[in-house]
Order: structure tokens, then C-alpha cells, then sequence
């Protein structure tokens, strides 16, 4: 065995390795899991995720789904990520922008970033009056399976494009991806992205990229619902875009020291 790898084992931290692979593994899953299903897809018996279970629901970190099946994760993990200088920065410059354009186009908005192969729900703002949809804040769907995703994707620099496309393309068929990257490049004509809902109806997904110098940085989108007080669909989409462009410009202004 050579010296670097006796460092490696030497350091290893099974307990934590441990810990982090539950917390992996349901945050790729997406859904509630329970402890026997956690063990099959770990390679592990129960009794050697008990104690880590047990140990990361004290802490707040996981805790019984909703459902009353199996175990899902908190938001604790996302706040801590949220506590971050970029990420802090980015909901200091959109949530005001957020709340003049939930007034303006009456419906409710939504702020999603990046994370490995899903997209993920950083803010919401929501619809001002008694009627609107919203999606919840932690909210995490497939990059590729998503609005916020394809406007995340789409509107990258050609390398990041190239890099993530190595990491998406083998999550989904071939016929699925080419549609995905065909959507993409009209998206990057129209400056926008216009999609009906995929997850519920009579819902149109409106949404716009928040740039910080050349990259995304997050999605803004309306879940826009038509009723006899809202703007258009077209309308909505010129608020969206010049919020967006607003949240985009206070990005990449120098601050003053």
C-alpha cells in the first residue's frame, strides 16, 4: 500500500461517510425513503444506519415525511447553503424585485438555482390577493425536467453548456435530451422560456435567466394562471424579463466600498 494511500485510510471517517451518504442518497431520491429501503440502495444492514438516523433526525436534518412513510429531508441543509456570501447576495438583489413584480403581473414568482443534476427553489413571492399558485420554497425537480432547469441550462456559456451536458445527457433517453437541447436553443432566441406545466394543469411556466457577468445564476419564473384581472401572457413576460434583467444588472454592479 503506498504512503498516500495509508494517509487517505488513515483519515478516513466511516461515522461521517455514513451520514453523508444517507443524506446523498435522499436528496438524489428525491422522496420519502424508509430505513430498509435506505439500507438496500447503501449496501448497509438497519443496524448500521440506526444510530445515524436516529442521530441526523435529533439534529434536524431529516425527519418523517408528511406522508407518514419513510424519512425525507429537512430544509436545514438548504438554509445553511443559503447562509452562504453568493447566495445571500443573490436574495438581497431579487427578493425586492421579486415583490415589485408579484404586485405588477398579480400572480405569484419563484427564484431556483443550480444544484448538481436538479434545480432548486431558493425564494418565492407570493400572489398578491386570496387566489395564485405557488411552488415551495426547497422545492427540487431534474434540471432537465423543468422550466427553471431549461432556462438554467440554455442560457450558460457554450463551455458550462459542454460541461454540464457530459453530467445531464446520461440522466435521461437520447430522444428526451435532443428535445431538451433543441427547447434550449430556441430559448436563447426568444430571450425566455414558455412551457405549460408539466407537473399541474392549466398552468403556463414563464421564465427568464438571472445573470451574474456571463453565467446564470438563477431562474426567475411565474407559474401564470389566467383570470379576468391578469396581464397577458405576453405582458407577464416583459415584467418577468425586465425584473430579471433588474435582479441581473445589481449582480454584477461593482459595489461601492
Amino acid at each position: 500500500m503506498s504512503t498516500r494511500e495509508n494517509k487517505q485510510r488513515k483519515y478516513t471517517a466511516p461515522a461521517l461517510e455514513k451520514g453523508l451518504d444517507i443524506l446523498e442518497l435522499l436528496a438524489a431520491r428525491g422522496a420519502p425513503l424508509t430505513m430498509s429501503q435506505m439500507a438496500a440502495e447503501l449496501g448497509r444492514s438497519v443496524g448500521e444506519l440506526f444510530r445515524m438516523i436516529e442521530a441526523l433526525i435529533r439534529r434536524g436534518y431529516i425527519a418523517p415525511a408528511e406522508s407518514g412513510e419513510g424519512l425525507e429531508l429537512t430544509n436545514k441543509l438548504f438554509a445553511l447553503a443559503l447562509a452562504r456570501a453568493p447566495a445571500r447576495s443573490l436574495l438581497e438583489h431579487a427578493l425586492p424585485e421579486m415583490r415589485k413584480l408579484a404586485r405588477t403581473i398579480g400572480q405569484s414568482c419563484h427564484l431556483a438555482v443550480a444544484s448538481d443534476e436538479q434545480m432548486v427553489v431558493i425564494a418565492r413571492i407570493e400572489a398578491p390577493g386570496n387566489e395564485g399558485y405557488s411552488v415551495r420554497v426547497g422545492n427540487r425537480r431534474p434540471v432537465v425536467a423543468s422550466t427553471s432547469g431549461l432556462v438554467l441550462y440554455a442560457f450558460q456559456p457554450p463551455n458550462v453548456r459542454t460541461e454540464w451536458r457530459k453530467r445531464l445527457a446520461r440522466t435521461v433517453s437520447s430522444r428526451i435530451w435532443k428535445t431538451f437541447e433543441e427547447r434550449a436553443t430556441a430559448a436563447r432566441t426568444a430571450k425566455h422560456v414558455r412551457a405549460d406545466s408539466d407537473v399541474t394543469r392549466h398552468i403556463v411556466d414563464l421564465s427568464a435567466p438571472v445573470m451574474s457577468a456571463d453565467m446564470v445564476a438563477a431562474a426567475l419564473t411565474c407559474p401564470y394562471i389566467e383570470t379576468p384581472k391578469a396581464l397577458s401572457i405576453k405582458e407577464t413576460i416583459t415584467a418577468i424579463r425586465r425584473a430579471a434583467e433588474e435582479i441581473s444588472s445589481k449582480l454584477t454592479r461593482p459595489s461601492v466600498v
